[in-house]
């Protein structure tokens, strides 16, 4: 059965068909609470769109919808197949993430909270900055262990007061106070933190009837994708946004939580039935991705686990090739015989049934448990000449140059941003020195304004010369011309001569260029400029080309609307599913994603499962074992990977710091109920294997002797 969903009927409302009977009732059940525990490849996204569907056909609005998601791109995908499934009633829907409904909330109604239409996002960087001036310290590694710490707290639903309050030690008490001294400065700045934005709609929706009042009324049904995802405060905020009614859809799969550590929270799923005792559970075992084998495998792996609804996946594709199980002498040894593999199957080899019709270099994912796995199987690939990327890199969101741009814009849209502006006035130098702006901070400080407040205030020449306030004044007049332009540019035409005037006018490419020794790394800088701002004319709308190059009318927007959006994406469109390149991924990245082949390497004792905590004395024999219980599923999510081919590899020694220890295969791969006959090495895998070794040693061996040859005859 094809994984693609149905095409919508002609009249604008869906069509059932192609859904099988337990994705029928849950797209039917509409009259209150509902569960879907959808397993993996269930066809969830499917199930979603079907229901917002069935729900405008069955008299709501649109925009009485809302389908919240975990991440960007899956909110993109949910909108592109609810348009292709109801057609233009999609445009209303509200399709966004968690955060991106709490930014909605909060434009709304923040003034409730004291905050600004207009305030800012901060970015990872940001706290760590503000955090290190809170607590005085110059450490950034210590400022990210009060940003973890402080961000757990959020999403336990903690202030600063509350954490003093139930502090467990002196360190905790500490901390809370450092954390009341940056939520002082958050409010000084207008500015909230990614956890604010779960965290500041909660307190909105429980303090405030009217606004409660208001979104209730605004929302009939809410849809909540990856819901075993959600941490307390999200289920919170769900609950007051949906009332006693209850009108709501949570699709999750309790199998699949993986992200406890985050605050994730396996709680919300017991809670439900509680909190709703007419919960309708719908649950869908289907599957529409993986072989039998690979399915059994899975299953076997997850069934130690206790459940909260006992489902087994089962799946009509038949039952396909042998899940396979190989143990390798070390890491580069198993590099190899990745390579191997994939060399192996792309020839055909012993897999007639999958190897003529998935040979593309996409078609292949190595997963590993940690981001430190990847570096042996680059080194692997480039020798074999093997596309490759790592997923979860460097967000493009991280790199200088856009953070650099994004301070500009930020400071556009709210001018008591001091984090923004100093950015902004420091990039490109424009011969205002840190003096200047030290004297310009304390000047702020001292009468409780905001950097670009200082800027104009009649007592400024008091502590600053002439000229450093005259300089300071024509970068404000800049900024206040800067921001009048991009609230009149409208739509992407309009965006792309905004943005080249103005980078012009800093002179940023020159910038670049006297900022880097090589040439080529400086243009790629540029490039990435170019990329960022073709990106942000395409979000201002109007006529635009799409992935295929049609072009398509879009809503124009302001690019001070865009703006305001930026803080909440995390990476650009770089159209990565068209790239046919091997995916290496850890596997908390690869979720929700899938490949015809996956290697799941280095499933040893210590790494897959991770270190339980086992030797230290003061862990408790019950977080010991949510600990497993959440490593197995981290296993679980890695086979269901899969479509056509598993490969479960283990290492005999591993490395361990700079010291070489015996590895233990995971408990998992005996969990996995696999025929012994699956664990032979293939003659064929260990042919190229080896002779990509001797290729190696060959290689480092010329290169020996051509160093030796240098040596003699310089007299070394």
């Amino acid at each position: 059965m094809s994984t693609s969903p149905p095409s919508g009927t002609t009249s604008g409302t869906p069509s059932i068909a192609g859904l099988n009977l337990a994705q029928q009732e849950a797209v039917n059940y509409m009259h209150g609470p509902c569960l879907v525990l959808a397993g993996a490849g269930s066809g969830k996204t499917r199930v979603i769109t079907h229901k917002i569907g069935r729900l405008i056909q069955a008299g709501l609005k649109p925009e009485q919808i809302a389908a919240i998601t975990f991440t960007n791109k899956a909110a993109a995908e949910m909108r592109e197949r609810a348009k292709s499934l109801i057609g233009k009633s999609a445009r209303g829907v509200l399709i966004c993430t968690f955060h991106a409904l709490g930014v909605r909330m909060l434009r709304q109604d923040g003034g409730a909270l004291g905050l600004k239409p207009q305030f800012s996002i901060l970015d990872s960087d940001d706290v760590t900055s503000i955090l290190k001036d809170a607590g005085g310290s110059t450490d950034a590694a210590t400022a990210r262990q009060w940003q973890w710490t402080i961000s757990a707290w959020k999403n336990s639903g903690l202030n600063a007061a509350q954490a003093e309050a139930q502090a467990a030690n002196d360190e905790e008490r500490v901390l809370a106070r450092i954390m009341a001294r940056y939520e002082e400065r958050l409010t000084a700045y207008q500015s909230v933190d990614f956890d604010d934005l779960i965290g500041l709609p909660l307190k909105l929706l429980k303090e405030h009837d009217e606004v409660r009042d208001k979104w209730q009324a605004a929302l009939g049904h809410v849809l909540v994708d990856e819901y075993q995802d959600t941490n307390a405060t999200q289920y919170e905020v769900l609950k007051l946004l949906v009332g006693e009614r209850g009108r709501f859809t949570a699709v999750g799969d309790d199998d699949q939580s993986i992200y406890g550590w985050r605050g994730a929270t396996l709680d919300n799923l017991k809670r439900l039935p509680v909190d709703y005792p007419e919960l309708k559970v719908v649950k869908l075992e289907q599957n529409y991705r993986s072989t039998s084998a690979i399915l059994r495998a899975a299953n076997n792996v997850i069934g130690p686990n206790p459940k909260l609804y006992p489902k087994t996946l089962f799946s009509e594709l038949g039952e396909g090739e042998p899940v396979r199980v190989i143990d390798c002498d070390g890491e580069e040894h198993e590099a190899d015989r990745v390579v191997a593999r994939i060399q192996s199957l792309r020839a055909g080899g012993e897999l007639q049934a999958v190897g003529s019709q998935y040979k593309d270099w996409k078609d292949f994912s190595v997963l590993y448990r940690a981001n430190h796995q990847a570096k042996v199987f680059e080194k692997a690939f480039r020798r074999a000449q093997i596309p490759y990327k790592v997923s979860g890199g460097q967000s493009f969101f991280d790199r200088a140059e856009i953070k650099d741009l994004c301070g500009w814009l930020r400071l556009l849209t709210n001018n008591d941003d001091d984090p923004a502006f100093m950015r902004a006035v420091t990039t490109p130098k424009r011969g205002i020195g840190h003096v200047t702006l030290q004297a310009l901070g304390n000047f702020g400080s001292q009468y409780k304004l905001s950097l670009f407040e200082s800027l104009f205030s009649n007592s400024l020449g008091a502590v600053l010369p002439a000229k450093a306030v005259g300089s300071l004044q024509e970068f404000g007049r800049y900024l206040n011309d800067l921001e009048h332009r991009a609230k009149h540019t409208l739509g992407a035409q309009d965006a792309r001569v905004f943005l080249n005037d103005w980078l012009k006018d800093i002179d940023y490419e020159k910038h670049l260029y006297d900022a880097e020794d090589s040439e080529k790394v400086a243009a790629a800088r540029w490039t990435n400029v170019m990329d960022f701002c073709d990106w942000m004319a395409q979000r201002c709308g109007g006529q635009i080309e799409d992935t295929s190059g049609a072009t398509v009318e879009k809503e124009r927007k302001t690019m001070l609307e865009v703006v305001q959006t930026i803080a909440l994406l995390s990476t650009i469109s770089e159209r990565e599913g068209d790239q046919d390149v091997v995916t290496l991924s850890t596997l908390h990245a690869a979720k929700g994603l899938e490949w015809p082949h996956v290697m799941l390497v280095s499933c040893v004792e210590g790494l897959l499962p991770f270190k339980l905590g086992e030797d230290d004395a003061e862990a408790s024999a019950e977080s010991i074992a949510l600990r497993l219980q959440e490593e197995r599923r981290l296993m679980y999510v890695g086979i269901t990977r899969a479509q056509r081919t598993l490969l479960v590899s283990w290492l005999r020694r591993r490395k361990k710091g700079r010291e070489m220890i015996a590895g233990t295969p995971s408990r998992f791969i005996a969990e996995m109920g696999l025929d012994k006959t699956t664990v032979k090495e293939d003659p064929r895998e260990k042919i190229r294997a080896l002779r990509a070794e001797f290729a190696q040693r060959a290689a480092d061996g010329l290169a020996a002797q051509a160093l030796a040859e240098a040596n003699a005859k310089s007299g070394l």
